[in-house]
């Protein structure tokens, strides 16, 4: 059963919900741009041009996603975007240093769109060639590796990225916030990772199932 069919919410739903928080980021990089903000204007402008990448990949090389996986990796942009911003409510500090939680779930929503796009890779070449055989156990076990490696060499991009803007006096476009705090982001990243492995099967196949007719009809020409 599809996760939408659980919580009522039909494709056409599906699909406001990604307009709206397009629409939201695109405001939030103009504002962004009038102001001066470099950080909040690479923040969204990113995410922003990632919640379009699923249309592009359709229109170019006919893979088509599920508005779910679409509403999936739109709202984990999202939140990840709007997480940086001043907010009002919160006397205008970012949701990310005010609200305990709030990395964590972002950190699990993005590592399980790394984790989902290694799955789809995966089992398309396993579909595409004899040599290359990934049972499920060990695909699990991939997978868990991906995540934690991928998440090392972000945390150390953060990391990076934070010393140079402190070097040149720019501003922070992604922060590092302590040994403590990497430690949880690597432990979220796995749960993200272990959902991906729990339920890819059944969400996932048919990406993988067209990535692999793809590289049948390449092999073919």
């Amino acid at each position: 059963m599809k996760i939408r069919r659980r919580i009522g919410i039909s494709p056409t739903q599906q699909a406001w919900l990604v307009r709206a928080m397009q629409a939201i980021l695109a405001a939030v990089v103009l504002a962004g741009a009038l102001t001066g903000a470099v950080g909040t204007v690479t923040n969204a402008g990113i995410a922003l041009a990632v919640t379009f990448l699923p249309a592009v990949l359709e229109r170019r090389y006919t893979l088509t996603m599920d508005v779910g996986i679409v509403l999936w990796i739109t709202t984990a942009m999202f939140l990840h975007a709007v997480g940086t911003l001043p907010l009002p409510f919160l006397d205008f500090a970012s949701a990310y240093s005010s609200i305990w939680w709030y990395d964590h779930v972002t950190h699990a929503l993005s590592s399980s769109l790394v984790a989902g796009v290694a799955y789809a890779t995966t089992r398309a070449i396993d579909e595409h060639t004899e040599y290359i055989v990934m049972p499920p156990a060990f695909t699990f076990v991939y997978l868990l590796l991906f995540i934690v490696a991928f998440g090392v060499v972000w945390e150390l991009l953060e990391f990076l990225i934070a010393e140079v803007a402190a070097a040149f006096g720019t501003a922070q476009v992604l922060t590092q916030y302590g040994i403590e705090d990497t430690a949880l982001d690597l432990f979220y990243d796995i749960i993200g990772g272990v959902l991906v492995a729990v339920f890819a099967t059944a969400h996932l196949t048919d990406i993988s199932d067209q990535l692999a007719a793809r590289l049948d009809a390449r092999r073919a020409q």
